[in-house]
This record gives structure tokens, C-alpha cells and sequence, in this order.
């Protein structure tokens, strides 16, 4: 499963009940750090339980956005917020636990914290309480990570998307369903997630709770290798080779293949398949593989 995600979505943490503009939140969009380090500042010198605010000046120190980066100053603000009840504070304290980051490391009390925040329907805290109850062997806790990743996808979360695209193609948690698993593959896949694109790509090629179309799953492998996926690479580069829902093209299938072994996924079927290939055209494949792996 994809690793943790410590980047929280600060919108609906900072923008309050009132009707006016949230002057700090708005400065902390358009990347004016230092203003909506004075903004948040000075909300809290009106209101000392303003959390929205404690979150801000946390996040801004978490990430070194106009401040000196202090995990240990981030923790401060955040722990002020979480006892607060905000959701996206105790999402984050979560994280800097898991990793000891700001704190000693501390799985028990991450776990704490991303529960309470997951309770709150936080999507970030969900995503990641759910990698955390993925390594157990329980079916209740199979059942309560594919719960969360529910959640989690809801809120668009590609990573969530993908997680349980994955539950539902094992039957994991949830009873096996290849046809929730490509809708989930999909939503992954439009979110921007090469693994997802790979995953939904697979399925459309062999027709798997989807049905079967070639060209279109070569169009998901190529945006996928596009984005350096090897795996995307590497399948994108069979199909080329043998003219499966593409046009045959041995040069452009070379190219890809290159690019995919580099990153060590090796193929014997290609390396047979490409071996009549005269030296011209293994010169275009390299000259082509050169351009795509400096376009990165």
C-alpha cells in the first residue's frame, strides 16, 4: 500500500462559520506564508481557542512555508488545536507520532490521534488508520481498514481509491468484487495515480469486472509510463511489440522497455520478442528513451 500522506487539506479547518473571508486561510492559498502567518497571529490575539487558527500556524512550521521548519514549534500548535477538537491538528500529530517527527515516535498515540480524527471524518487520518489496521490478521480490523478507505475515497483521495480498489480485487475486508475494484481503479486513475491507472489498465485488458477493451487500457499505460511507472512501462511496451490495441511498433516498444528495465524490471518475452531489431532502430529506441527519461 501506498505510504503515508502528511500534506493535509487545510480548507475546512481554517474557513469558519462567519460570513466574512478568512484572511489567513486566503493568504495560506495563494502562498503569502508570512501574511497568513500575521493573520493567524493576530486571530489568536483576539481569540485564545481560535484552533483554525493553531492549525495554520502549525501546518506553516511543519512544512518550513514561510517560517524556519520546526517539527517541535508544528507539534506545539498542533497540540493546541487538537485539544481544541480540530480534526486536521489531530491528523497531524498522528503522522509526526507515526514517524517521530516534532516527538518521540509513538505508534500507540498516533494510532490514538488518528482514531479521534478518523471519528471526525477526517480523510487524511482515515487514509492512513487504515494502512495502519491493514497490517493486522483480524477480520474486524481487514473490515474497519476498508471502512475508513471508504471514507477516505470519498473525499477523493486517490492513494484511498486505489487501497481499496485493492481490497475489493483480493476480497479483503470486503467480499471480492472485481467490478467495485475497477470503479474504484477509475476514480484513482482520474485523480492522477499511475497505480491506479496500472491497476484499471490491467483490468480493461483482460476484461476483468470491466469489459474487455485493449486500446483503451493502453491509453491508461501509456499515461501511467508517461509518469515513470515501470510496471505501466513495461506493459505498455508488450502491447507495442505485439500490436494489441495499438498499432504494432517495435522502436517505440524498445523505448519503453529501456526505460522500464532501467528501473530494474527486467523481461525475457520482450528481449526475444525485440531481438530482430536491426541497429538503426535500436538507435531510435535509445534516442527516444533518452528524450522521455529527460523530459522527467
Amino acid at each position: 500500500m501506498t505510504s503515508c500522506l502528511a500534506v493535509l487539506c487545510l480548507g475546512a479547518s481554517i474557513v469558519g462559520a462567519k460570513a466574512e473571508p478568512d484572511l489567513a486561510y486566503g493568504a495560506y492559498q495563494r502562498g503569502q506564508y508570512l501574511a497568513a502567518f500575521r493573520e493567524a497571529t493576530q486571530r489568536l490575539d483576539k481569540n485564545k481557542n481560535d484552533a483554525p487558527a493553531m492549525t495554520l500556524l502549525g501546518e506553516l512550521y511543519n512544512q518550513g512555508l514561510g517560517l524556519s521548519l520546526s517539527a517541535e514549534k508544528a507539534a506545539d500548535w498542533y497540540r493546541l488545536a487538537a485539544a481544541r477538537g480540530d480534526a486536521h491538528a489531530l491528523a497531524s500529530l498522528g503522522l509526526m507520532a507515526l514517524d517521530g517527527r516534532g516527538m518521540k515516535k509513538d505508534p500507540a498515540q498516533a494510532k490514538a490521534w488518528l482514531e479521534q480524527a478518523a471519528a471526525k471524518n477526517e480523510p487524511v487520518a482515515c487514509y492512513n488508520l487504515a494502512l495502519l489496521l491493514l497490517s493486522s490478521s483480524s477480520e474486524d480490523d481487514l473490515r474497519r481498514a476498508a471502512g475508513f478507505l471508504r471514507q477516505a475515497a470519498q473525499s477523493e483521495i486517490p492513494d484511498a481509491q486505489h487501497a481499496l480498489g485493492v481490497l475489493y480485487l483480493q476480497g479483503r475486508g470486503v467480499e471480492r468484487d472485481a467490478a467495485q475494484a475497477a470503479r474504484y481503479f477509475e476514480r484513482a486513475a482520474k485523480n492522477g495515480s499511475s497505480v491506479g491507472e496500472v491497476e484499471y489498465a490491467i483490468l480493461l485488458f483482460n476484461g476483468d469486472g470491466v469489459a474487455k477493451n485493449e486500446s483503451k487500457a493502453a491509453r491508461y499505460f501509456r499515461s501511467a509510463a508517461a509518469k515513470g511507472n515501470a510496471i505501466a512501462q513495461n506493459r505498455l511496451a508488450r502491447m507495442l511489440a505485439a500490436g494489441r490495441g495499438v498499432p504494432q511498433n517495435k522502436v517505440d516498444a524498445a523505448a519503453w522497455h529501456l526505460l522500464a528495465s532501467a528501473q530494474g524490471l527486467n523481461d525475457a518475452w520482450l528481449d526475444d520478442a525485440l531481438k530482430d531489431m536491426s541497429a538503426d532502430e535500436k538507435t531510435r529506441a535509445e534516442k527516444v528513451a533518452a528524450e522521455r527519461l529527460g523530459a522527467h
